[in-house]
Parts: structure tokens; sequence; C-alpha cells
């Protein structure tokens, strides 16, 4: 009957799946510093019309939730130009390095961001920022056990990121802070969702961090 909840084993069918139609051509309209726009012309079916659509051609990305052992979580402030507002996010980078695994790419980033080293990795979240406009895929992490970077490998931070600010916040408070509309910043409103519905089971139900990730472009 309408309204009806499905049944735990329907549910657990609702997965997103390739779906390759008949490309007919592919153009880069704009070649940028980071990400190309290419124009594709293809066909939803064999006797269908051709449709253009432009999208932002991505490397990907991926964004690490750092907790520590009181269950407490990071997020650093970051000026963002294109709206024009300074975020709490989580920290997050391209995984514009060639042949990088996904892994080490947040590795980096987390230490680049908020000098810390994790010593537990599993996969929090996999998602799309923006289907309709993007290839880019982006995978959260959560990490813990963490550790300070040794000083003499800390990274120098310069252009927005010199302005970044760290601030440990309960998972609870950053829960109410995205429900409360004063989180805006995509990866950290997904990781810290997710973050909170895991916790139900003690993070046991995570993927380990290895886990296939076959939506990233390289992948597919």
């Amino acid at each position: 009957m309408p309204g009806q909840s499905e049944t735990p084993n329907a549910a657990r069918q609702v997965s997103d799946e390739p779906s390759p139609r008949r490309l007919l051509s592919s153009e880069k309209v704009y070649e940028g510093r980071i990400w190309d726009v290419v124009s594709d012309s293809f066909q939803l079916s064999d006797d269908g019309e051709p449709l253009v659509r432009d999208y932002i051609d991505h490397p990907g990305a991926v964004a690490v939730l750092p907790m520590n052992d009181d269950g407490e979580i990071l997020l650093i402030k970051q000026y963002r130009h294109p709206v024009g507002m300074a975020l709490w996010e989580i920290p997050a980078g391209l995984l514009d390095v060639e042949g990088e695994d996904f892994v080490a790419g947040a590795a980096r980033e987390l230490a680049e961001e908020s000098d810390l080293v994790a010593g537990t990795w599993n996969v929090l979240a996999d998602f799309f920022n923006s289907p309709g406009s993007s290839s880019e895929a982006i995978r959260i992490y959560l990490a813990r056990d963490l550790s300070d970077v040794p000083g003499h490998e800390l990274h120098v931070r310069t252009d927005e990121e010199a302005e970044i600010e760290l601030h440990w916040i309960p998972l609870d408070a950053a829960v109410s802070a995205v429900l409360d509309g004063r989180l805006h910043n995509p990866s950290a409103v997904v990781g810290i969702l997710a973050a909170a519905a895991a916790r139900s089971d003690g993070f046991q139900g995570l993927r380990p961090a290895d886990a296939p990730w076959p939506a990233h472009p390289s992948q597919r």
C-alpha cells in the first residue's frame, strides 16, 4: 500500500549503477587551471534524438572527518571566493596527483590542512558533488587514532589556506549546526550526518579504507 516502508531486503537493493549511453561526440570547450569544461553529444536510446550537455570534467576529491578519542570532530574555517563566505569545512582536496592512492591523498590533505596523522581509517560516504553539472566524485573518510604531525614536517599553508582556523566540536553539536542551516559545505554536511548515523553501532558497520570506489572517474 502507498506509504508502507520497504522490507530490509528491498532497501538494500537501492543502489546507483552505471548506465552507459551512446556517445556521439565529446569536445573540450574550456581548459581551466584545475578542471575543464566539456560538451558531450549523446543519445538516451538508439532511436532517440541527440542531446548535448556541458559539464565540468573533474579529477575527483577526498575529504576527511577527523575524530578524537572524546568523540569530537575537527572543523576548519576557510574562505571560499565563489560564494563569498568563510565556511566551516572538513579537510579535503583534489585527487590531482596521477596514480596516487585514495587514502594516501586523504592522509596528505589531513596533514596539510589540520597538522594531524591518523592511525585508523574508514570510508564514511561516497557522493557526487553536483551530478547535473560536474563529474566530481568525493569520498569522505573517518580518521581516528590521531596524532600531531612532527614539527619538522609541518606544511606551510599559503593563499586561502593560510587563513585556516581549526576548531574541535562535539559531533552532536555539529549535527545541530547542519540541521539549523549554519553549515553549508557539502563534504562537511555529508560527513557529519554519516558519522552520526555510523555511531549507532560504534562505527563497526563502516567500510574499510580500501573499499572499492567504482564511481570515481578513474575507475569507470
